[in-house]
């Protein structure tokens, strides 16, 4: 697994415990649709939340959140809804977010959420 991957992982966690902690259920990781990946769904009452997490070790190249791209935005966008399509018993209300995480494994990362981004 190459650094990008494992900074990558490690943010996906540090996201993965910030939603629980706030009362989410995680029901996927990493979920492939044929329009690109979701990065984390979670839940809570009868909310689903889509999050695009972005992870950086340091801010040389500005803040994780700038890697969201127009592009990556309307492919998660089209994920989320063949998703939905997929998933019709979820039902209720939902929203995609971001979860920008700063730092190093090891440390207190810098966790900044941004709701309904798209």
């Amino acid at each position: 697994m190459s650094h990008n991957q494992q900074i990558g992982r490690w943010g996906e966690n540090v996201a993965a415990d910030f939603f629980s902690g706030q009362g989410f259920v995680i029901t996927g990781r990493n979920v492939r649709t044929p329009y690109g990946e979701i990065d984390l769904i979670v839940r809570r009452d009868n909310l689903t939340v889509f999050v695009e997490v972005k992870a950086r070790t340091s801010s040389l190249f500005g803040p994780p959140e700038v890697a969201i791209s127009s592009r990556k935005q309307e492919h998660l966008h089209a994920a989320v809804e063949h998703y939905l399509q997929e998933h019709a018993e979820l039902g209720g209300d939902w929203r995609i977010d971001a979860l920008a995480v700063e730092g190093k494994p090891g440390y207190k990362p810098v966790i900044t959420h941004f709701e309904n981004v798209i």
